[in-house]
């Protein structure tokens, strides 16, 4: 049931915001340059990799070393808006069309945090992530990665058909708001560090 749902509304999503989506990836390709798309490997069920797309929202700006700009820095005002009312996610419906994604479960992060997770944590790669999910709609970026996690083995426990129908309810009141885009210090989401500090290091995102 939940495998019809989301190919039945990734479909009539593609086909309905076709205009938009050509619209999105002509103005990053003028704003942005290429490439238009952002592809990245993200751990899916059971924490197989596969490849998410995304639309780019920061630029390629590197320091005198070869080395890429911190976030906050190749974040444009472009890309802002583009995250802000979560355009850049669009090309995510591919990945449900695909059976990679489901439009509601835990958010694919980095695969870099499959070895710091506790064995609790790690119960998020139970179900197929999701485009949205229970963090989203409680919090986003807003909330520290403790409770984003502990959010996200929640809705592994007590998922249904009509918790997913909540989420995604929620999810539009939330894009139209705007809500918990970034974290309180940081342009996106810091990175996740587990149990032991870890050396920092920038991505395009951070699994936000």
């Amino acid at each position: 049931m939940k495998r019809l749902l989301d190919l039945t509304v990734a479909l009539a999503l593609l086909l309905l915001l076709w205009p938009a989506i050509a619209a999105v990836a002509l103005l990053v390709r003028l704003r942005l340059g290429s490439p238009v798309l952002f592809r990245q490997q993200r751990p899916g069920l059971r924490g197989r990799p596969f490849h998410v797309y995304k639309f780019r929202s920061m630029t390629d700006k590197r320091d005198a070393t070869g080395a890429l700009l911190p976030d906050e820095v190749r974040l444009t005002a472009f890309g802002r808006a583009l995250r802000k009312f979560s355009l850049d996610e669009l090309p995510q419906l591919v990945n449900v069309v695909k059976g990679e994604l489901s439009l509601v479960g835990p958010r694919p992060l980095l695969m870099q945090y499959l070895a710091l997770y506790s064995p609790e944590q790690a119960r998020r790669h139970e179900v197929r992530p999701g485009i949205t999910g229970w963090a989203q709609v409680n919090g986003r970026n807003a909330i520290s990665w403790e409770e984003k996690l502990r959010l996200d083995v929640w809705y592994v426990d007590n998922r249904s058909f009509a918790l997913d129908l909540k989420i995604l309810l929620l999810t539009v009141k939330k894009v139209m708001r705007t809500d918990g885009i970034n974290s309180a210090d940081h342009a996106t989401m810091p990175l996740f560090q587990g149990e032991a500090p870890r050396e920092e290091r920038t991505s395009e995102a951070s699994g936000g």
